[in-house]
């Protein structure tokens, strides 16, 4: 009986082609999320939120520039997205643990590392402004998990999983 791992690539796009697509839905996801809570809770602009992203590179400046820094706040964005996705493809093809659970356990955990990530190093690292705690923005927390980290477990379980990784055809 022969075994596969996850890791083997019969009749498939490389790893990495499907991790950039999956970093591109969970980007889409997690903007998009982000853009409906700020236009609910502000009645502001969805703009306003990729220029807030691109203030990370180009500080304050950004959070009045036009459509062309809000076009570089979601390349930015996306980028971020890409860049989880490609090592949590990474980490699941290299941890053994990972193939043995439901794809929701690694999903709920990567989304909250991903929010730590993002709160306790990439924003502290950038240029955004300093924003005061706001007990509103509870529900992102929550919208990373089922934005970024369920998407990406559960497109790398799928990309790495025994069953499509069985030759075409008779057995």
């Amino acid at each position: 009986m022969e075994t596969i791992l996850p890791t083997s690539r019969p009749n498939r796009r490389p790893w990495a082609w499907s991790a950039g697509a999956t970093g591109l839905l969970a980007g889409t996801l997690d903007i998009t999320a982000a853009c409906l809570q700020f236009v609910v809770v502000t009645h502001k602009s969805p703009a306003n939120v990729l220029r807030f992203v691109a203030s990370g590179l180009f500080g304050q400046a950004a959070l009045t520039g036009g459509a062309g820094m809000a076009l570089v706040g979601l390349g930015l964005h996306y980028l971020i997205a890409i860049v989880f996705a490609v090592v949590f493809y990474w980490l699941y093809s290299r941890l053994p643990l990972l193939w043995k659970l439901p794809s929701a356990v690694p999903g709920v955990i990567y989304g909250e590392v991903v929010g730590l990530i993002m709160n306790w190093v990439v924003v502290p690292s950038s240029h955004v402004p300093r924003q005061p705690y706001n007990p509103a923005s509870g529900p992102m927390s929550l919208s990373i998990v089922l934005c970024i980290g369920l998407p990406i477990a559960v497109r790398a379980a799928r990309y790495y999983s025994p069953d499509r990784l069985r030759p075409a055809g008779p057995s």
